[in-house]
């Protein structure tokens, strides 16, 4: 478990224990506490717990989510917040949410760190912020260097910093798949593979996720901030920065579903180019079948043993006349039709496109 305060306005980040932050909460007037729970992998009882048949620790029967949500309520009570936090605070798998209670919010704010989203509760009154998640998340280290340079002015500002670095994640994982998209769909105009069709299943699975984690996100916050902008009580300030988080969070969204829009493009695009190949290998076809059929005909009609052919046909002129030239004939026929049919010209006009 790993403990941070960040002393405001300084923006000074230290590491200590819960004791530690405890008292800092309760002798400063605006400060920030992140605590990093350890991962279920990273815990051993519940690695002992997973190497069991049914999933559970033997000595106490809790599975890894039993003993993950204990180290949430142990966290809230070491601070001295468990008459204040909301029940669900610290709870492993908690949806996406925004309360508002009163003199204090609770969020479950999600976030992308590195390609996963993870989520990060978050409570704020009007003298301290206090957040907890599993594992580090780079985008909180970010906010906490971002902290001496912003100066914010007090923990509500510091939440809305949280809510737009979380809005950041987003758009930078979906801007980030829009290009590898874009480079995909390069790729594919200059070689296709059916790799490339696993790769944008998994792009438009990722965007996807992104959507299905933000919509609730926005809907949640959209309702505790619109019904705060209400209140005639309501600081300008933060007016002012509700209103710019809805915008970004908007923005935001039509990224996310820009990137939607380009893997079904991509899709698209891939289709067609496969319908196109396929297209080239039936014209071939169909030359061969023009070229062949006449000549397998004709090789099949003379190689009958009928009487009229086996006796009539027995000099050497009357061979070259029916074995050689009417073949020769037929190929020329053929050839000219498929010249009147523009099929020849086509297929060349198709290679040539697909040429580098």
């Amino acid at each position: 478990m790993i403990v941070s305060v960040v002393s405001m306005p300084e923006g000074a980040t230290t590491r200590t224990d819960l004791a530690g932050a405890r008292d800092r909460l309760a002798a400063s007037d605006f400060v920030l506490v992140d605590v990093a729970l350890p991962l279920a992998s990273d815990r051993p009882d519940t690695a002992a717990a997973s190497d069991t048949r049914d999933g559970r620790d033997a000595q106490d029967g809790r599975d890894a989510s039993d003993v993950a949500d204990a180290d949430g309520r142990r966290v809230v009570e070491a601070l001295g917040l468990a008459a204040e936090s909301p029940t669900w605070f610290g709870v492993t798998a908690e949806p996406v949410r925004a309360d508002f209670l009163g003199d204090r919010a609770g969020f479950v704010v999600p976030v992308v760190d590195d390609g996963r989203v993870v989520h990060v509760h978050a409570m704020a009154t009007e003298r301290h912020l206090v957040t907890v998640h599993r594992g580090p998340v780079a985008p909180l280290e970010n906010l906490a260097d971002r902290l001496g340079q912003e100066r914010p002015a007090d923990a509500v500002a510091v939440l809305f910093l949280l809510l737009q670095e979380s809005l950041d994640t987003f758009r930078r994982a979906a801007v980030a798949g829009l290009l590898a998209v874009e480079d995909l769909e390069d790729e594919m105009f200059e070689r296709r593979r059916p790799e490339q069709v696993y790769r944008l299943a998994r792009m438009r699975r990722r965007a996807a996720l992104l959507h299905h984690y933000l919509l609730p996100y926005l809907q949640s916050t959209d309702e505790i901030v619109m019904r705060r902008m209400l209140s005639r009580d309501f600081p300008e300030e933060r007016r002012r920065l509700a209103q710019e988080f809805q915008h970004t969070g908007r923005l935001v969204l039509t990224d996310i579903q820009a990137l939607q829009d380009a893997t079904r493009r991509a899709f698209a695009s891939y289709s067609s180019l496969v319908s196109g190949e396929q297209n080239g290998v039936i014209n071939r076809l169909a030359i061969v079948s023009t070229i062949f059929l006449p000549l397998t005909f004709l090789t099949g009609y003379f190689g009958m043993n009928f009487s009229y052919l086996t006796d009539e046909m027995e000099s050497r002129a009357v061979f070259w006349l029916f074995a050689v030239a009417l073949q020769v004939l037929v190929l020329v026929g053929a050839l000219y039709v498929l010249h009147r049919t523009h099929i020849w010209r086509r297929l060349r006009d198709d290679e040539g496109t697909r040429g580098p």
